[in-house]
Protein backbone atom coordinates (compact mmCIF):
# COMPACT_ATOMS: atom_id res chain seq x y z
CA UNK A 1 0.00 0.00 0.00
CA UNK A 2 1.55 3.42 -1.22
CA UNK A 3 0.80 6.61 0.46
CA UNK A 4 -1.39 9.00 -1.08
CA UNK A 5 0.29 10.23 -4.82
CA UNK A 6 0.85 14.08 -4.34
CA UNK A 7 1.64 15.78 -7.81
CA UNK A 8 2.65 19.76 -8.67
CA UNK A 9 1.57 22.07 -11.09
CA UNK A 10 4.26 25.18 -11.66
CA UNK A 11 2.52 27.67 -13.49
CA UNK A 12 5.53 30.53 -13.37
CA UNK A 13 8.08 27.38 -14.81
CA UNK A 14 5.60 25.80 -17.47
CA UNK A 15 6.63 22.18 -15.31
CA UNK A 16 4.69 19.54 -13.38
CA UNK A 17 6.30 17.31 -10.78
CA UNK A 18 5.01 14.12 -10.91
CA UNK A 19 4.35 11.94 -7.30
CA UNK A 20 7.66 10.43 -7.90
CA UNK A 21 9.99 13.92 -7.69
CA UNK A 22 10.19 13.81 -11.66
CA UNK A 23 9.62 17.27 -13.18
CA UNK A 24 8.15 17.51 -16.50
CA UNK A 25 8.24 20.29 -19.14
CA UNK A 26 4.33 21.46 -19.68
CA UNK A 27 3.00 23.05 -22.87
CA UNK A 28 0.33 24.57 -21.56
CA UNK A 29 -1.59 25.49 -18.41
CA UNK A 30 -4.67 27.80 -18.37
CA UNK A 31 -6.16 28.90 -15.27
CA UNK A 32 -10.65 29.35 -15.31
CA UNK A 33 -12.61 30.05 -12.63
CA UNK A 34 -13.38 26.39 -12.22
CA UNK A 35 -10.12 24.96 -12.34
CA UNK A 36 -6.81 24.30 -13.76
CA UNK A 37 -6.09 22.83 -17.67
CA UNK A 38 -3.00 21.24 -18.39
CA UNK A 39 -1.39 19.93 -21.42
CA UNK A 40 2.34 18.26 -21.37
CA UNK A 41 4.11 15.81 -23.41
CA UNK A 42 4.94 12.17 -21.87
CA UNK A 43 6.88 9.14 -22.15
CA UNK A 44 5.12 6.86 -20.96
CA UNK A 45 5.32 3.50 -22.86
CA UNK A 46 0.89 3.47 -23.75
CA UNK A 47 0.42 7.33 -23.41
CA UNK A 48 2.64 10.49 -25.38
CA UNK A 49 0.20 13.30 -24.50
CA UNK A 50 -1.92 14.08 -21.48
CA UNK A 51 -4.65 16.50 -21.09
CA UNK A 52 -6.03 17.27 -17.28
CA UNK A 53 -8.61 19.76 -15.87
CA UNK A 54 -8.10 19.85 -12.00
CA UNK A 55 -11.94 20.59 -11.07
CA UNK A 56 -11.66 21.23 -7.06
CA UNK A 57 -15.32 21.98 -6.17
CA UNK A 58 -15.89 18.46 -7.64
CA UNK A 59 -12.47 16.87 -5.94
CA UNK A 60 -11.80 15.56 -9.80
CA UNK A 61 -9.02 15.39 -11.90
CA UNK A 62 -10.50 15.04 -15.39
CA UNK A 63 -7.86 13.18 -17.93
CA UNK A 64 -7.87 12.99 -21.68
CA UNK A 65 -5.00 10.18 -22.34
CA UNK A 66 -3.49 10.11 -26.08
CA UNK A 67 -2.06 6.67 -26.41
CA UNK A 68 -0.03 4.80 -28.99
CA UNK A 69 -1.66 3.16 -31.34
CA UNK A 70 -0.83 -0.34 -30.05
CA UNK A 71 -2.21 0.76 -26.20
CA UNK A 72 -5.99 2.01 -27.82
CA UNK A 73 -7.99 1.69 -24.28
CA UNK A 74 -11.86 1.73 -24.12
CA UNK A 75 -12.76 5.00 -22.57
CA UNK A 76 -13.03 8.67 -23.16
CA UNK A 77 -12.24 9.92 -19.59
CA UNK A 78 -10.39 9.13 -16.47
CA UNK A 79 -11.29 10.33 -13.14
CA UNK A 80 -9.12 10.79 -10.13
CA UNK A 81 -10.60 11.71 -7.24
CA UNK A 82 -8.92 13.40 -4.65
CA UNK A 83 -7.71 17.55 -2.97
CA UNK A 84 -6.77 19.80 -5.91
CA UNK A 85 -6.16 23.37 -4.94
CA UNK A 86 -3.89 26.26 -5.43
CA UNK A 87 -0.89 26.44 -2.69
CA UNK A 88 0.72 30.02 -4.47
CA UNK A 89 0.00 32.64 -6.50
CA UNK A 90 1.30 29.95 -9.54
CA UNK A 91 1.00 26.95 -7.36
CA UNK A 92 -1.34 24.01 -7.78
CA UNK A 93 -1.33 20.54 -5.38
CA UNK A 94 -3.02 17.60 -6.40
CA UNK A 95 -3.52 14.63 -3.46
CA UNK A 96 -5.14 11.65 -5.02
CA UNK A 97 -7.77 9.88 -2.97
CA UNK A 98 -6.90 6.18 -4.58
CA UNK A 99 -10.77 6.25 -6.24
CA UNK A 100 -10.87 6.69 -10.25
CA UNK A 101 -13.49 6.59 -12.27
CA UNK A 102 -13.61 5.70 -16.34
CA UNK A 103 -16.20 7.57 -18.39
CA UNK A 104 -17.02 5.58 -21.96
CA UNK A 105 -19.33 8.29 -23.57
CA UNK A 106 -23.09 7.38 -23.83
CA UNK A 107 -22.40 3.64 -22.14
CA UNK A 108 -20.75 3.78 -18.94
CA UNK A 109 -19.34 4.92 -16.18
CA UNK A 110 -16.65 2.48 -14.08
CA UNK A 111 -15.84 3.16 -10.47
CA UNK A 112 -12.39 1.75 -9.64
CA UNK A 113 -9.91 1.17 -6.72
CA UNK A 114 -12.50 0.95 -3.78
CA UNK A 115 -10.31 -1.88 -2.26
CA UNK A 116 -7.10 0.90 -2.25
CA UNK A 117 -9.23 3.19 -0.99
CA UNK A 118 -10.21 1.04 2.00
CA UNK A 119 -6.90 -0.58 2.56
CA UNK A 120 -5.47 2.78 2.45
CA UNK A 121 -8.06 3.76 5.37
CA UNK A 122 -7.45 0.43 7.30
CA UNK A 123 -3.16 1.51 7.31
CA UNK A 124 -4.11 4.82 8.29
CA UNK A 125 -2.66 6.49 4.84
CA UNK A 126 -5.90 8.70 4.63
CA UNK A 127 -8.31 9.49 7.50
CA UNK A 128 -11.98 8.25 7.38
CA UNK A 129 -13.17 12.05 6.53
CA UNK A 130 -10.99 11.97 3.23
CA UNK A 131 -12.21 8.24 2.84
CA UNK A 132 -15.79 9.27 2.86
CA UNK A 133 -15.67 12.33 1.06
CA UNK A 134 -13.89 10.78 -1.78
CA UNK A 135 -16.64 8.15 -1.96
CA UNK A 136 -19.51 11.29 -1.81
CA UNK A 137 -17.78 12.78 -4.38
CA UNK A 138 -17.19 9.18 -6.54
CA UNK A 139 -20.91 8.74 -6.27
CA UNK A 140 -21.97 12.49 -7.14
CA UNK A 141 -19.80 12.23 -10.43
CA UNK A 142 -21.49 9.09 -11.50
CA UNK A 143 -25.15 10.33 -10.60
CA UNK A 144 -23.86 13.58 -12.83
CA UNK A 145 -22.86 11.70 -15.49
CA UNK A 146 -25.40 9.24 -15.45
CA UNK A 147 -28.17 11.97 -15.35
CA UNK A 148 -26.67 13.79 -18.57
CA UNK A 149 -26.78 10.87 -20.69
CA UNK A 150 -24.16 9.12 -19.55
CA UNK A 151 -21.77 11.88 -20.75
CA UNK A 152 -19.11 14.00 -18.72
CA UNK A 153 -19.47 16.70 -21.24
CA UNK A 154 -23.20 16.69 -20.36
CA UNK A 155 -22.58 16.69 -16.48
CA UNK A 156 -19.95 20.03 -16.54
CA UNK A 157 -22.77 21.70 -18.97
CA UNK A 158 -25.14 21.32 -16.45
CA UNK A 159 -22.68 22.89 -13.78
CA UNK A 160 -22.38 25.96 -16.00
CA UNK A 161 -18.89 24.43 -16.62
CA UNK A 162 -16.86 24.52 -20.04
CA UNK A 163 -13.84 22.34 -20.26
CA UNK A 164 -11.87 22.37 -23.85
CA UNK A 165 -9.50 20.25 -25.05
CA UNK A 166 -6.82 20.27 -27.51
Amino acid sequence: MHRPKVEYFNLADLTNTDPKGYVRPVERYRVEPWGLYMARTSDHPQFHYMESWLLPELSIRATVFHYHPTHQRDQDYYLDLGEFSMVGPKRWKAVDHYLDIVVRSSRETELLDVDELLAAHAAGLITLAEAEAAMQHAAAAIDGIAANAHTFEGWMTSLGITLTWM
